[in-house]
């Protein structure tokens, strides 16, 4: 994984976008990707930048397969 890094039980992402407006349409596609995956990240915005946080809540929150997979899904998204 480019971006995605294991730290206390989360996957976590920073990720910093030209501006607001391209850290706010990165959002937007993530919410898309993440409804179709019912699995959904832990999003902090602030103005250009973006941070995430996958775990999976109803295993504890620890990071399983669908934690990896959405990464994977969410690091196409930057491509």
């Amino acid at each position: 994984m480019k971006n995605f890094t294991e730290v206390n039980n989360t996957l976590y992402a920073k990720i910093v976008f030209k501006d607001f407006v391209e850290a706010f349409a990165f959002m937007s596609k993530l919410a898309i990707v993440s409804e179709k995956a019912n699995h959904h990240a832990t999003i902090h915005n602030t103005y250009n930048t973006v941070e995430l946080y996958l775990s999976t809540h109803d295993a504890g929150n620890t990071i399983t397969k669908k934690d990896w997979d959405l990464a994977e899904q969410i690091e196409s998204l930057l491509e």
